[in-house]
């Protein structure tokens, strides 16, 4: 990995600004688990927006735009009511072949630790808030799955889920990563585990895959990691590397990128690769108070 070219898009938080500030002071207050597309020049962001626990936890998904992929205006919100979840986590926004809008949202069972994924469909950004939502990966009752990281290539879709299991009602914040493929980014088939915890080391909690991008013959994935359970919210990054889009192996034994501040939670890394050869990221980090913000930094060759 260290005979790239170019430098590998790996956060770091000294030379990042904030793009959209946490919705408030203090631990709850966060905003991230971003989703980013470049269309036509224009960088438009999903992310969330997440409340403390007795304001309602996830409350809405916003969609914005920026012709200078720093400043922001939003096109549309979601709210949790919306699909009847309890909270909204990471959406993944993607762009069909003719050219519509999808918008996939991770979304809370009510009185359940279960988690689904549903999708809306649109004509334009600014009408996903009023479209019917999908459900399109259902879970069951042994697994949730959120958090897609959702690829088109070609006429075929990839996709990377986070898997909780729910066997244990006390250790339902466990998780790791599996890969599923489809043809039409609706109707999917699972392939295999993409990346799984350690036995040992700060990553053996859990290990969320949150960007993958390809690096000559190797696949390259950008991962949220925890130690324990008392780590749910505060996961750091990792890296993982491997000869194919499943089965990836960690790199190093600690994370590449952490906040600062607090725990040190840097998390939901959406990685945006760039006409010019270079990468825009952003991501969800720990402030000094406890709350969360939305951040940016670019990566450029050389």
């Amino acid at each position: 990995m260290g005979g790239a070219a170019a430098p590998l898009p790996i956060p770091r938080f000294h030379r990042s600004q904030v793009v959209v500030p946490a919705p408030g002071p203090g631990a709850g207050y966060w905003v991230g688990a971003p989703s980013a597309l470049l269309v036509d020049q224009a960088m438009y962001l999903a992310y969330r927006v997440r409340l403390p626990a007795e304001q309602g936890r996830g409350v809405d998904v916003v969609v914005a735009r920026s012709d200078d992929q720093l400043h922001f205006e939003p096109v549309a919100a979601i709210s949790n009511e919306l699909v009847g979840a309890a909270s909204l986590e990471r959406p993944a926004l993607v762009r069909t072949l003719d050219g519509r809008w999808r918008l996939y949202l991770s979304c809370a069972t009510p009185g359940t630790n279960h988690w689904r994924v549903e999708v809306l469909e649109a004509t334009a950004p600014e009408a996903l808030s009023g479209a019917s939502p999908r459900i399109v990966l259902p879970g069951d009752e042994e697994t949730a799955v959120k958090d897609p990281v959702i690829v088109r290539q070609g006429s075929g879709w990839q996709m990377w889920a986070c898997i909780h299991p729910l066997d244990d009602p006390e250790a339902t914040d466990r998780m790791w990563t599996n890969h599923a493929v489809s043809d039409d980014g609706l109707a999917w088939r699972w392939e295999d585990v993409a990346l799984r915890p350690r036995p040992h080391g700060w990553d053996r909690r859990g290990t969320r895959i949150t960007a993958v991008w390809r690096l000559g013959r190797s696949w390259m994935a950008l991962y949220d990691g925890r130690a324990s359970a008392e780590e749910n919210f505060e996961e750091r990054t990792g890296l993982a590397a491997g000869p194919s889009p499943v089965g990836l192996v960690q790199h190093g034994d600690r994370p590449v990128a952490v906040s600062p501040h607090g725990a040190g939670g840097l998390r939901y890394v959406s990685l945006v690769a760039l006409p010019f050869g270079g990468h825009r990221l952003y991501y969800e980090a720990t402030c000094e108070d406890g709350a969360h913000e939305l951040r940016t930094e670019l990566v450029v060759p050389g």
